[in-house]
């Protein structure tokens, strides 16, 4: 089993206990430039354009084994490049370098993203090259199951540690359990996730917050899959806050999903949400 980010060393339960209707937005439509003019021996061109609420994006990709570039150019007057050298610079490291620039209002933006990972060790970095600089490194180290993990934050300009996170972990197949302390270790989760069966899921979480109120928010949740187009999940936190959704994909690229929000404890009250 592969060692996951430090980010997503909890994400069984939290997929399960998040966002109830989620639905894809846009479509991508891909078509190829055959001229000569765009024919190249080291890279294959591609054009895209993909459709989102007033954000349409023409992309323009270049790629040779091990890196790729893309070009953005949105309707918002944004001119995004990334670099991406994939297992070319050493085994198992991937490294993006983005740049953003604006020419309406001159703005700049330069960031520089590692990840490297192996069987047993996986590792992020993320650098924010013109504002600060800043740096956010997490890394994970993990055996037969178990896993341990930190991440920090440092603002180059300042000299300063700025935020700073751990966790621990158990995984295998069946089930998932997670322990993390965020938020300079001031607020604890602990998370289960279960997959019962082929059908069935079921997660749990528990959140402190050290320096807020000596109260633990709970929630418990679950996902029953109707068939395999439709499932249904259902969750109830420890305020008596209730949310089911019912999804359906009717055709590929065709999902219907409706969902509610409703307060237990104030049925009467207009908190309810669909």
């Amino acid at each position: 089993m592969s060692i996951p980010a430090f980010s997503d060393i909890a994400k069984p339960s939290n997929d399960i206990e998040g966002k109830y209707v989620d639905i894809p937005s846009g479509n991508l439509y891909h078509f190829n430039a055959c001229s000569p003019f765009y024919r190249s021996k080291l890279f294959d061109h591609h054009y895209a354009v993909s459709g989102k609420p007033g954000n349409y994006l023409i992309l323009m990709s270049c790629r040779r084994p091990g890196i790729t570039l893309t070009q953005t150019w949105t309707t918002h007057n944004a001119l995004d490049t990334k670099i991406e050298a994939d297992n070319s610079i050493t085994k198992g490291l991937k490294a993006e370098f983005l740049t953003t620039f604006l020419p309406a209002s001159k703005n700049k933006g330069a960031k520089l993203n590692l990840y490297f990972k192996q069987p047993n060790f996986h590792a992020r970095a993320f650098f924010d090259l013109l504002k600060g600089p800043t740096a956010n490194i997490d890394a994970v180290l993990g055996h037969e199951g178990f896993m341990v993990g930190a991440e920090a934050g440092y603002d180059v300009q300042k000299a300063a540690i700025t935020r700073y996170a751990a966790a621990i972990g158990y995984t295998v197949p069946e089930y998932t359990a997670a322990v993390t302390a965020s938020h300079n270790l001031s607020v604890f989760s602990a998370s289960y996730y279960h997959k019962v069966n082929s059908q069935v899921e079921a997660g749990a979480k528990a959140i402190w917050d050290s320096k807020g109120s000596n109260n633990v928010g709970l929630e418990v949740a679950s996902n029953y899959r109707l068939d395999p187009s439709s499932s249904v999940k259902a969750k109830v936190n420890d305020r008596g806050i209730a949310a089911v959704a019912y999804k359906v994909l009717l055709r590929p690229g065709v999902t219907v999903g409706l969902g509610g929000s409703f307060d237990t404890q104030n049925f009467k009250e207009a908190s309810h949400k669909v």
